[in-house]
């Protein structure tokens, strides 16, 4: 059975990853990941994914939030001339 989060994650890197590749990461955070990589420290790695994942749901939250709240002109039944 093929993990779900896999299929999805790999039609997001066919989808934007070139888009991805292009933005910087803050500097230093690359290397500081290869390290906990390298030292096998995956607390530290999910916590990083969990953070990461949890700022994007809020964000996601809010500009629904933000696009719910717009309120639509109000309909005139006068006619005028």
């Amino acid at each position: 059975m093929i993990n779900p989060y896999v299929e999805w994650f790999e039609s997001l890197r066919a989808e934007y990853g070139e888009q991805l590749a292009q933005m910087p990461l803050p500097e230093g955070l690359p290397d500081h990941l290869r390290d906990l990589m390298a030292r096998g420290d995956d607390e530290a790695i999910l916590f990083m994914l969990k953070l990461a994942w949890q700022l994007g749901a809020n964000a996601g939250f809010s500009a629904g939030q933000q696009v719910g709240s717009v309120s639509q002109p109000k309909k005139s039944n006068s006619v005028q001339a």
